[in-house]
């Protein structure tokens, strides 16, 4: 469990325990929605502008550095060199910077908020290029078909409105025979701190109201890239769990993330008796060692562009070793080689940088 033991400072204290307690972590203007869009795109990223200019801002992205670290270690299982890269929604560059030259060649990085995009970091490399685009990834104008040789995301698909639509584009933009490879927030993240305020709501307002957005089902990510014309999809999700000192170092933080609730029919204020009773709630069932433990739920994939050189499944029962040799295989770096060998030989040998 990630452990976040620094509380928020007082004006956050100050803020959340007004009489009328803003949860907007921006002006509370908002977007006339469209039919059938559930977030508030604007809010969004009036959120993540706010929230890049504030001092902790970069004490708060521990969950997004983890997340980020994790995608770009994808990229270092595919055996194709990648040309031009598009990192979507790339906040203040959590992949770009663990990528290297024998994996990428150009990293164009966008988001929807200029303050995120022209904050963001550079590879380590220094021969890789990197390009900083404000562009809402919800749309993704201004790119064209099949012109990039890797997508990857993170943290970020789970404010977009239509999925399926926002699939399909980066199918659309993404070139034959190549991957698209991300990570998003699933349902039953935040459930702790949900209850809690939806127990305290009805306690003391007699109903409930939205505070945490909805999040995509684990079971439905793999459906929409199928749907959207991926192929050879493998999904796999985690949870991490993050300890803080109290409710409110949670609610701060998340502030900080610029990952506060921005559906257009949220609750834009909790009253002050709502929260007290919800910190209440939220230590009573949840607190333990002393600790306010919450849960993110991760999903990752990886989907590839049919193409005439795809990356194929293996024929069923033409493995050569059994799993009961596996801590054989670990412990004789000789066959761990040849077998290496012989997975580069079947996947289309070495690299290819042109």
């Amino acid at each position: 469990m990630i452990t976040r033991l620094k509380p928020p400072s007082n004006s956050c204290f100050l803020r959340l325990f007004s009489s009328s307690c803003h949860v907007d972590s921006a002006s509370t203007s908002s977007s006339q929605p469209s039919q059938n869009e559930v977030f508030d795109r604007e809010m969004k990223r009036k959120q993540r502008d706010w929230a890049v200019r504030q001092p902790d801002f970069k004490a708060a992205q521990y969950l997004k550095e983890e997340i980020g670290w994790r995608v770009a270690d994808k990229v270092f299982d595919l055996t194709k060199f990648n040309p031009l890269v598009l990192d979507i929604g790339c906040g203040i560059g959590h992949i770009t910077p663990h990528l290297i030259k024998e994996n990428v060649g150009k990293i164009i990085q966008v988001d929807m908020s200029g303050g995120m995009a022209q904050s963001s970091a550079s590879c380590d490399d220094s021969e890789v290029e990197v390009e900083r685009r404000t562009v809402d990834e919800e749309t993704l104008e201004g790119f064209q078909e099949n012109q990039f040789d890797l997508l990857l995301t993170s943290m970020s698909a789970h404010w977009i409105n239509q999925l399926p639509q926002w699939m399909k584009k980066c199918n659309e933009i993404l070139k034959p025979d190549c991957p698209f490879i991300g990570s998003m927030l699933a349902e039953d993240t935040l459930y702790e701190l949900r209850c809690s305020l939806q127990l305290a709501e009805l306690e003391r307002l007699g109903g409930v109201s939205s505070h945490v957005s909805p999040f995509v089902r684990s079971q439905d990510v793999g459906g929409l890239l199928s749907s959207a014309g991926f192929d050879m999809i493998t999904l796999d999700s985690d949870e991490i769990e993050v300890g803080y000192p109290n409710m409110f170092a949670l609610m701060y933080d998340l502030q900080l993330m610029a990952e506060s609730h921005c559906t257009h029919r949220r609750n834009r204020t909790i009253r002050r008796d709502v929260l007290i009773a919800a910190e209440a709630i939220y230590q009573s069932m949840y607190s333990k060692d002393g600790k306010y433990p919450a849960t993110f739920k991760i999903v990752s994939f990886i989907g590839w562009k049919p193409g005439p050189n795809m990356p194929k499944a293996a024929k069923r029962g033409s493995q050569q070793l059994s799993l009961k040799d596996i801590g054989k295989i670990v412990e004789d770096p000789e066959m761990m080689k040849k077998m290496s060998e012989q997975g580069a030989g079947k996947g289309g040998g070495k690299k290819n940088h042109n």
